[in-house]
């Protein structure tokens, strides 16, 4: 058996790690969250040399302070796990800022690979970087990659499994920071040592460094651990604090960070790096978004985009949409001719067929639907999205990332409700996700297009796209008014600022947006498949239970045998009598089932909007998914047709159905944008917002 070993990837955001993570484990991955945080788990496999590499994917971030979920997560991982050797994956384009991280690194002592990434982007801005002095003045292996294009990962991945194969204590760099915090260091590290103070869970001089950056997570360990040794060490921090402030007018978390840059550009300097152009140069990415964000141009090209991105998604998946009801309605028909009529046969058909066929019917769209939303975001272009949106988001107390979270629920036309709200990971404060995840599923979802479609076709059917626009800029409307209540007052707080780095524009590579594709789908057919299948189940139980009293029964019994028996009527007119006598049961079972008594009893309060019964037990099974409210409608006026016996379209039949207007189903289609989400959505809120 082979040997196995823990690897961690590290880097920046948009420093191409994800992209490295899919070419060196494919299809071997397994996704989920660590412990009792939403932030996602990526885990791969890689064999290599006999070695077996469990490599693990960390979050994106800037340095390892305990500023954010995805630092700490990325924190307790590397001090806890302790794996064997961490990748840490380097923008070649953008070197001194992302090896900011790398020094955090050497400060924890993990042995550490560079994988130098991007390097054909370097070599486009002209930008020459010697990899093997690098690797001698930092004393690491450093190997030059190009992720999307997987030069240099094989190589990358043979030096990383000689280095996890070799035992090494792990070694924290001694960085210098001046000689004020080079001699406060030294001391406190040597009471650390003494007291044996969190040594089992960190190296002395680590502790004593985030002591020094008022580090938060320290801040609590150290109480807990000895609380007289954390005070004095804290009242040896707030000694030098006033002596830096007094003398530099910094704090010692500055002085620290400027001499790690210090260190980054005097490594730099010693002919690892030079430029053949004007360091001051546009690049293309640049000049691209000198047009992409402009103040007035950028918007208009944005909705485009996006406009696109949904003509793209909805165009290519009606008909692989229709090949998927299309097998469904041969699944039924075949049940309906092998099987005797009664409970089971209605189960399978009514509850599970038509659950199953309900929802694996729209993973075409939502297959096309993540894949350009995966193309949008691996290109780099909607970054620029929501450095556009956020000064309009800022006036509603939401954040730049909130934008995302919006469109993908279905901010312009389709989308889904579950990833948008899962989007909102993104955001570092408590307070903008929640206003954030508690408004994103107001925005037009997929499910909710079929209602919108039905109702505005069959009431307002000059003026489509007229009304459509108009409901999509209500949903927007409502979702910021919302969010900005929120803020005002629940949800209090100060904004927190919105930075964020402009990725250069990347063409994203078939087998990152496959796996991408891939993923998220399953993860919609996973869970929205099964719960909404239960939801199915539990809707046809609830319209065809309690069945009709035995004295009721008995009434129609006898209704069908005096018509058989009659001589007067000729044997077309006898057979409609009949099944208008079917047509009158059907609908007694539905007003006697449960459904139908929530329905009636719904009434006295839906009147006041025009809902009869019938509309308000689709509204009941509409809370398990919209999609089930025209499903429901349909059901519910065939089990018995008042206005006559001729069929048609659904829309056909309200149209001819009392009580439904221009104006009812004008109600019913703001009723359905912003009452209950899907029952998936709940609880995925409930979920994301802990």
């Amino acid at each position: 058996m082979s040997a196995e070993f823990k690897i961690a990837l590290a880097g920046n955001p948009n420093a191409g790690k994800t992209t490295l993570f899919n070419a060196i484990t494919g299809a071997r991955q397994h996704v989920g969250n660590y412990p009792g945080v939403t932030v996602e788990k990526k885990e791969g496999i890689y064999e290599c040399d006999g070695k077996r590499l469990k490599i693990v994917d960390l979050p994106g971030t800037y340095s390892l302070a305990a500023y954010s979920v995805e630092e700490i997560v990325a924190r307790n991982f590397l001090l806890q796990e302790r794996p064997r050797v961490v990748i840490n994956i380097v923008d070649a384009a953008n070197l001194e800022r992302n090896l900011y991280l790398s020094t955090q690194l050497f400060e924890i002592g993990v042995p550490v690979i560079i994988a130098l990434n991007m390097m054909d982007v370097a070599k486009e801005r002209g930008i020459a970087i010697d990899c093997r002095k690098l690797s001698d003045l930092l004393s690491l292996p450093v190997v030059p990659i190009v992720a999307r294009k997987g030069e240099g990962v094989d190589e990358l991945m043979r030096q990383t499994a000689q280095l996890a194969a070799q035992e090494r204590e792990w070694r924290p760099a001694n960085i210098s920071y001046g000689e004020d915090m080079d001699e406060i260091l030294l001391t406190m590290e040597e009471k650390i040592k003494a007291a044996s103070f969190l040594t089992d869970l960190y190296h002395p001089r680590w502790t004593a460094l985030k002591l020094l950056e008022a580090d938060s997570q320290l801040r609590e360990a150290g109480i807990r651990a000895n609380k007289k040794l954390y005070e004095e060490l804290a009242g040896k921090v707030k000694k030098i604090s006033r002596h830096t402030m007094r003398t530099l007018e910094t704090t010692p978390e500055a002085i620290i960070a400027d001499y790690r840059y210090g260190y980054i550009k005097s490594i730099l300097m010693q002919g690892v790096i030079s430029h053949q152009y004007d360091i001051n140069r546009l690049y293309t990415s640049d000049k691209i978004d000198k047009i992409l964000t402009q103040r007035f141009i950028g918007p208009l090209i944005m909705i485009g985009v996006l406009f696109g991105l949904y003509q793209f998604t909805f165009g290519l998946s009606a008909l692989p949409m229709a090949w998927v009801t299309d097998f469904f309605d041969l699944m039924a028909r075949g049940v309906n001719h092998l099987m005797a009529d009664g409970p089971l046969k209605s189960l399978l058909i009514s509850g599970i067929i038509a659950g199953v066929g309900g929802v694996l019917s729209f993973v075409p769209l939502i297959m096309l639907m993540f894949m350009g939303l995966a193309f949008l975001e691996d290109s780099g272009y909607l970054a620029r999205v929501a450095f556009m949106l956020d000064r309009i988001f800022r006036i509603f107390g939401l954040h730049g990332n909130s934008v995302m979270a919006y469109i993908v629920s279905g901010g312009i036309a389709g989308g889904c409700a579950v990833p948008g709200v899962m989007a909102t990971r993104t955001l570092r404060s408590p307070r903008e996700r929640m206003a954030t995840l508690l408004t994103a599923p107001f925005m037009n979802c997929g499910a909710k297009l079929p209602i919108l479609a039905l109702l505005i076709g069959t009431f307002f059917a000059k003026y489509q796209a007229g009304f459509m626009l108009f409901l999509t800029l209500l949903a927007w409307v409502t979702a910021l008014l919302t969010a900005k209540f929120l803020r005002l007052t629940i949800l209090k707080g100060e904004s927190t600022p919105f930075i964020m780095e402009m990725p250069p524009y990347r063409f994203p590579t078939f087998k990152g947006l496959m796996i991408h594709t891939w993923e998220k789908t399953w993860h919609y057919i996973q869970k929205a498949g099964t719960v909404i299948l239960g939801i199915s189940i539990l809707m046809w139980v609830i319209m065809s239970y309690p069945a009709l009293p035995a004295h009721q029964r008995q009434a129609l019994n006898q209704e069908r045998q005096e018509i058989i028996n009659s001589t007067s009527a000729g044997s077309t007119h006898r057979q409609e009598m009949l099944s208008g006598i079917d047509r009158k049961e059907a609908e007694l079972k539905l007003k006697n089932s449960v459904a139908g008594y929530l329905g009636r009893g719904l009434e006295h309060v839906s009147w006041l909007a025009g809902f009869n019964w019938r509309t308000n037990i689709a509204l009941i099974g509409g809370v398990a998914a919209k999609e089930v409210i025209v499903s429901t409608l349909a059901t519910a006026y065939s089990m018995g047709d008042k206005v006559g016996s001729d069929k048609g379209s659904l829309a056909q039949t309200l149209t001819r159905s009392p009580g439904w207007t221009p104006v009812v189903s004008l109600s019913l289609i703001v009723f359905v944008m912003f009452y209950s989400p899907c029952f998936i959505t709940v609880v995925c809120i409930s979920k994301e917002a802990g």
